[in-house]
């Protein structure tokens, strides 16, 4: 198999010659510049020869709409409307992402990373005042992600259909145990969520769903289960959930298995214990519907050897 056909068997469930192995990490903001952001992804593909792309939204994070600056009430909210699909903050991406589909020269199947419209807003805003204004006033935060989420299906489309990514990781996030009920989340959350979601769903069947567990406090993760993708990808060491679980659990193909987090396994143990656990990962996860990669992004601190190492057991089996 290329690397092209074990990615898309994986996708849809298939048995694969071997495993496909996928771990990622932010580029610095040294980096930013198209030039150098496209060299980073391209080398960082080519150094660890991973088996598919999971590509950064480093620059583009968070959402610079004019009513996000220091917003003072969630009554401000009311005000959003979608910055449209011209806006430097959505076309930047597309063009930059145009051009690293064009080096990786149809080698591997490659995702970008796209966020959930709350997780947007709390990236310009800060967590303090995104459960602040939404405590205050539920429905202006659904009013503000649902204008944002229209920007985001703009910034999907081109991103698979004009840049030519295979689909988006879609990263869900605010979700832990101690942030909000089961019945508010459902209820402030989930409908933009599934709004982009299904959106991306439509357009493309290579998307992946991101139960983002960066926070290291375990998610509420019944708030998620008719959320639908080919792929998910799981946070194993903070839910702990492991592979067989996860399977069962979320009823498609799953994407993980190593901790991220430094002071782990994949950052201290020797050669011989990163590959022993990997074929362990394998022997659980099976060649179908499994592929292997990390909790969330790894830190710049792992050497990218060790990388190599996963991906050479998983090749040997």
């Amino acid at each position: 198999m290329t690397k092209r056909e074990r990615v898309i068997a994986a996708f849809k469930g298939r048995e694969t010659d071997h495993v496909p192995v996928c771990f990622w990490k932010h580029v610095p903001p040294e980096q930013w510049e198209d030039e150098d952001f496209i060299k980073a992804q391209v080398d960082f593909y080519r150094e660890t020869d991973v088996d598919f792309m999971k590509l950064s939204a480093d620059k583009f994070f968070g959402w610079p709409h004019p009513v996000l600056q220091n917003l003072q009430s969630s009554e401000e909210l009311y005000k959003m409307t979608p910055l449209g699909a011209d806006h430097p903050h959505i076309r930047g991406p597309i063009e930059r992402t145009k051009k690293l589909i064009k080096e990786l020269n149809g080698e591997c199947c490659a995702l970008y990373v796209v966020f959930c419209p709350l997780s947007y807003m709390r990236l310009e805003i800060g967590y303090d005042k995104m459960m602040e204004v939404i405590r205050q006033d539920p429905e202006a935060v659904k009013f503000a992600c649902k204008a944002i989420g229209e920007d985001v299906k703009a910034l999907i489309k081109g991103l698979i259909q004009e840049a030519g990514c295979d689909g988006v990781m879609y990263s869900v996030q605010n979700a832990e145990v101690d942030r909000f009920t089961y019945d508010e989340y459902r209820e402030w959350v989930t409908p933009s969520d599934k709004d982009v979601l299904e959106y991306a769903n439509s357009i493309s069947d290579m998307n992946a769903i991101h139960f983002c567990g960066w926070e290291g406090v375990p998610n509420r993760l019944e708030v998620w289960e008719d959320y639908k993708a080919p792929v998910v990808s799981w946070a194993r060491f903070v839910e702990k959930l492991d592979v067989k679980e996860a399977k069962k659990q979320f009823g498609c193909t799953v994407w993980g298995g190593f901790d991220n987090r430094l002071g782990t396994l994949l950052y201290d143990g020797t050669k011989e214990e990163i590959q022993a656990e990997t074929r362990r990962l394998i022997a659980e996860g099976t060649k179908t519907g499994y592929m292997i990669g990390p909790d969330c992004s790894i830190h710049d601190e792992l050497p990218l050897e060790r990388i190599k190492w996963v991906i050479e057991a998983a090749r040997s089996i």
